[in-house]
């Protein structure tokens, strides 16, 4: 199993980014240790910038290689909400000497996941999604603004790596990331349904 992230998928976060807007998409991996099922998690002692980013997250069915993004929805069967936790102070240092990022990205237990609903479910191309902070609104995202579709990041993925039954994507957070610290308490919402409930500790 493993975890497929993507990156700057929301224009307006890109932008608060500094980044330009991408023309495909962009990727990264985080382990299977980065999940994190549970509602605690432990703010790591090598970062002083922990970052929360909420993004939508699709399980993949079963598996593909080279996928024609026409078929590409027959690949997931499962919507769910995770946070794609980022020390942007080891990231930040890390980009200023053009080193990879994985270890601001990819540590333990930096990729929370709440629950699955089947996708038949929801208007795919109308979700909302949001995450607040001790009861405050800090991101809301709807899959109509994302960059690139769902079936469009199956398609590009598979290309180069094949996709496996129970992988997640992390289809991309939108603008309004910011710093979490110890005592807080977040809550992710899906079309205002809580999916996902988190306390820093």
């Amino acid at each position: 199993m493993k975890i497929i992230c993507i990156g700057r998928n929301y224009a307006e976060h890109a932008k608060e980014m500094k980044s330009d807007v991408p023309t495909e998409p962009v990727f990264f991996f985080k382990p299977d240790t980065s999940l994190l099922k549970e509602e605690d998690f432990y703010y790591p002692d090598f970062t002083k910038d922990l970052h929360h980013e909420i993004e939508l997250v699709l399980k993949i069915s079963k598996v593909g290689k080279n996928i024609e993004e026409q078929f590409a929805h027959k690949y997931y069967d499962e919507i769910g909400l995770g946070i794609d936790f980022t020390a942007r102070d080891l990231q930040a240092k890390c980009k200023e000497k053009s080193l990879p990022w994985e270890k601001a990205k990819a540590f333990d237990n930096a990729a929370p996941v709440g629950k699955f609903v089947k996708k038949e479910s929801l208007d795919l191309g109308n979700i909302q999604f949001e995450l607040k902070v001790n009861g405050v609104s800090k991101q809301i995202g709807h899959s109509k603004d994302l960059i690139f579709s769902f079936d469009k990041v199956i398609a590009y993925v598979s290309q180069f790596v094949t996709l496996k039954t129970g992988d997640l994507i992390y289809t991309g957070t939108p603008e309004g990331v910011g710093a979490v610290k110890i005592g807080d308490k977040l809550e992710g919402f899906v079309n205002g349904e809580s999916f996902l409930k988190l306390n820093i500790k």
